[in-house]
């Protein structure tokens, strides 16, 4: 069908050895410094009506009327519970490590006193109680009786 060409002339090839350049490692993502500032609130004390204190205490919240001066009682940060004065400046601890909240280390803290029985008192053992599976649930212990 097509006519036939000479085939071209091949040259021998010849392997050059380069130095490669060891390989790169992967570059990381950097990410965004963590934000480490302090979440300030302020504990305050409005003076309201009763009818406003009557929705505050049914829904949690109210409204104040514009330009109402507000008594702050304690600023302090909302995440590590700690006063204005006192951290003013420094990294919020519970945003950098949250041991501060639980009492420290829970393997090394003392365990907490038990309060003595008033005095004359006796404490008398009552018997066991099966808080869990159909025996606790037929004996009234989730449900009101």
């Amino acid at each position: 069908m097509f006519p036939s060409k000479p085939a071209p002339a091949r040259t021998p090839v010849t392997k050059v050895e380069t130095k490669a350049a060891p390989p790169t490692p992967p570059v990381e993502p950097s990410e965004p410094p963590q934000d480490l500032s302090h979440t300030w609130v302020v504990a305050a004390e409005i003076q309201v009506e009763p009818r406003i204190a009557s929705i505050a205490d049914f829904r949690g919240s109210f409204k104040t009327a514009a330009g109402q001066r507000v008594d702050a009682l304690e600023v302090y940060c909302k995440g590590c519970r700690r006063p204005y004065d006192e951290v003013k400046g420094e990294d919020c601890a519970e945003k950098v490590d949250n041991r501060h909240l639980i009492g420290g280390d829970q393997s090394t803290r003392k365990k907490r006193k038990i309060p003595p029985p008033p005095r004359g008192a006796k404490i008398i053992p009552g018997e066991k109680i099966q808080r869990r599976g159909i025996s606790a649930y037929m004996a009234g212990v989730s449900r009101p009786r």
